[in-house]
C-alpha cells in the first residue's frame, strides 16, 4: 500500500517522517494554504537545498553543469518520492518548481483541464523531468461527483479522491468511502480526506481493485505542516501489518 504524507515543510520534521519509510511526500505550493512551501532552501536533505540558490548557481556555472549535478543528486537520493501540490497554478510556475525541487509527481487540486494537463506533461517530460507522474485530485461528495474522473481517464497516472469542501484539501473531514465502489476506471487512486490514527482498521478493510494507498495530512498534525511522527509511525505499522 502506498503511503503519502502531505503538507510537509519543516526541515527536521521532513527528515523524521521520511525515516518512517513512506512512499510519497507532498509539498504544497498553493499560497493560500497554511502549509505553503515558499521558494526557499529547505535545508532538510529531502527536497533539494537550492531553489533560489540553485537559480543563482545556474546563471554562473551554466545550465548543463547544473543539470548534470541535479541528475547525480536524484540518482543518489533514495527517500520518498517528492510530490508538488498545485491549485490552478500557471504552468510556468509548476515547471519551475518541478525543476527546482526535483519533483517526481505533480498533484493538481484545482479545475485543471485535460488540455492543460497534456501540455504540462509534454513540457516537463522528458526535457525537465523524465517520466514525471501526474495525480489529479477530485473532490467527492456523492456517486455523481465521482463521475468527474471520466474526463481525466487516460490523461493522468493516478487519482486522489478527497472530501469536497470549501478549501482545497486538509479539511480533516471524510466522505462516504462506499461511493467509490461505483468507480470503474482503470487509473489507480489514493484515498484521502480526514484519515486519522483511528482509521487503520477501516483502511485495511477497504477493498477496490484500483485502491493504491492513502494520503495523510491534517489528522496527524501537531500544527500546520508539522506532523506527529509517533502517531504516523504507529498508524503505518498497523496498516502494513499482515493479518
Amino acid at each position: 500500500m502506498i503511503i503519502k504524507v502531505c503538507g510537509m515543510r519543516e526541515p527536521e520534521n521532513i527528515r523524521a517522517v521520511a525515516a518512517l519509510g513512506i512512499d510519497l511526500m507532498g509539498f504544497i505550493f498553493y499560497p493560500s494554504s497554511s502549509r505553503f512551501v515558499q521558494m526557499i532552501s529547505s535545508r532538510a536533505g529531502i527536497i533539494p537545498d537550492y531553489s533560489e540558490e540553485r537559480l543563482t548557481k545556474a546563471k554562473h556555472v551554466g545550465k548543463k553543469q547544473d543539470d548534470d549535478a541535479s541528475e547525480a543528486e536524484a540518482e543518489q537520493y533514495a527517500g520518498p518520492k517528492r510530490v508538488g501540490v498545485f491549485v490552478d497554478d500557471m504552468p510556468q510556475n509548476i515547471v519551475t518548481r518541478v525543476y527546482n525541487y526535483a519533483l517526481d509527481y505533480v498533484q493538481l487540486h484545482g479545475n485543471e483541464s485535460v488540455e492543460m494537463i497534456d501540455n504540462l506533461r509534454r513540457t516537463i517530460d522528458p526535457d525537465i523531468r523524465p517520466n514525471i507522474k501526474i495525480i489529479k485530485a477530485l473532490s467527492i461528495s456523492s456517486k455523481e461527483s465521482l463521475q468527474a474522473y471520466k474526463a481525466y481517464e487516460g490523461h493522468v497516472d493516478m487519482f486522489l479522491f478527497d472530501t469536497r469542501c470549501e478549501s482545497y484539501g486538509g479539511s480533516g473531514e471524510q466522505f462516504d468511502w462506499s461511493v467509490l465502489q461505483s468507480y470503474e476506471g482503470n487509473t489507480p487512486f489514493l484515498l484521502s480526506g480526514g484519515i486519522g490514527p483511528e482509521d487503520a482498521a477501516r483502511i485495511k478493510a477497504f477493498s477496490h481493485p484500483q485502491f493504491a494507498g492513502v494520503d495523510l495530512n491534517s489528522k496527524f498534525e501537531i500544527s500546520p505542516a508539522v506532523k506527529d511522527v509517533e502517531k504516523l509511525n504507529t498508524f503505518i505499522q498497523e496498516i502494513r501489518q499482515e493479518d
